[in-house]
């Protein structure tokens, strides 16, 4: 897979997922919301719970998309999915302008915006990197993925910074203009898989990928549901934590700047967390690594939830940080171990549908319990008996089935499927 043009070396593919899923519909939607959720409340009157609704509704487009997608990817390939998804997407984040007191206009919004993401998360791209590389694939997709731990360190506080300047509404512009600069080149120019072949003939390769259908793994194996709900249970509970943080924070009268700030350490946090856990996964047991990363947002939200102030709340949302970091990554890397590529983008994307799911309805939790008992402390009391779950459930996990191959990027390689109940 090596060539003398440096543009065509497969780590230029990695970058470009990193610069790609800086502007990812995670990041975009669902960490921005802690931005825009007081200015737009103060100035329509909607609710906490309302615009946690709404958030939730995107989140279940989101969703509901993501099957769709999978199957277009592993049909068409990447690059004829993710291009126009990411015009589209940027086109979204402009109209979110247009949102007044109308719940059908809020909320239809809203739907729009989380139908469109699913074409901006790590599904596509993991699929992408996971194509070109095995036995460093771990690696690989922990600094891809670290794309998402950078957008929440940056798209947060530069709509912060938008918000500033121009008002909320305009803000929504700005950021689609940047939305469409960091993505569209990127994905036009170097996102793409190995093969190339016509239409016909990619289904033919796909059906010669060693690895389950999506019908195979939920039915025949049991760490397709294990997978699913710990990373669904940890994506709510960390996300829907990291969604309330700002507001949180400033409610205990930490200033706005500061409680921003926060967001983005547990940002930087996230891309420590996916280089560090995709590192680990080439070098350790996989289920055990992921009960670790996923035990660092159990302890973060213990120290929010127990009021301590001084440094307790910035570690804590660094933990946080660490964990979601890691979960997107280590996503990728069990689905290709566990279910190998034959179906990955089927397969990760109904994986994902129900983890988006999950990150709208945390941060919906949290505004609803907040708006009846005015605090945040019971839910995420519930969020840390979520995570406990999850470290249960990945640290039982039995060894890969599809385990790395002698020669780095061979895809085309027969590997018998798992015994039924693996």
């Amino acid at each position: 897979m090596r060539s003398s043009d440096p543009l065509r070396n497969r780590w230029w593919v990695v970058v470009a997922c990193l610069v790609a899923l800086i502007v990812n519909g995670g990041a975009v939607i669902i960490f921005t919301f802690a931005v825009f959720l007081k200015p737009i409340s103060a100035e329509l009157g909607w609710s906490r719970g309302a615009l946690g609704g709404a958030l939730a509704l995107a989140t279940t487009s989101t969703a509901v998309m993501l099957p769709v997608v999978g199957r277009l990817i592993d049909r068409w390939g990447v690059r004829p999915v993710l291009l126009p998804g990411a015009v589209l997407f940027s086109l979204a984040t402009a109209a979110m302008s247009l949102v007044n007191t109308s719940p059908l206009v809020l909320f239809g919004l809203y739907a729009i915006f989380g139908l469109l993401a699913a074409t901006t998360t790590p599904m596509g791209y993991s699929k992408a990197v996971a194509s070109w590389f095995d036995q460093q694939r771990g690696l690989a997709l922990g600094i891809a993925m670290a794309g998402v731990g950078l957008g929440t360190a940056i798209v947060p506080p530069l709509s912060g910074r938008f918000i500033d300047a121009f008002g909320w509404r305009m803000a929504w512009v700005a950021l689609a203009i940047f939305i469409f600069v960091l993505s569209v080149p990127a994905v036009a120019i170097f996102v793409k898989e190995p093969l190339k072949a016509d239409r016909s003939r990619n289904l033919t390769l796909n059906r010669l990928l060693p690895g389950l259908t999506v019908k195979e793994a939920a039915l025949e194996t049991r760490s397709f549901w294990s997978l699913t709900f710990a990373f669904l249970l940890t994506a709510g509970a960390v996300n829907g934590t990291l969604a309330h943080i700002v507001a949180l924070l400033t409610d205990r009268g930490v200033p706005a700047e500061q409680a921003t700030a926060t967001l983005a350490a547990a940002g930087i946090a996230i891309i420590v967390g996916r280089v560090l856990a995709g590192y680990c996964m080439d070098r350790f047991n996989g289920p055990y690594t992921a009960a670790l990363f996923f035990t660092l947002p159990l302890v973060g939200i213990l120290l929010l939830v127990s009021g301590a102030g001084g440094a307790a709340p910035f570690i804590g949302a660094v933990l946080c940080g660490l964990g979601v970091g890691a979960e997107i990554d280590l996503m990728g890397f069990f689905v290709s171990r566990y279910f190998g590529l034959r179906a990955f983008g089927e397969i990760y994307s109904y994986m994902f549908a129900l983890v988006a799911i999950a990150s709208g309805v945390g941060p919906a939790l949290m505004g609803t319990v907040y708006d009846r008992a005015h605090s945040y402390a019971p839910m995420l009391i519930a969020f840390d008996v979520a995570l406990a779950i999850s470290v249960i459930l990945v640290a039982r996990l039995g060894p890969y089935v599809y385990v790395a191959g002698a020669a780095e990027g061979t895809t085309l390689v027969a590997v018998p499927a798992p015994e039924p109940g693996r």
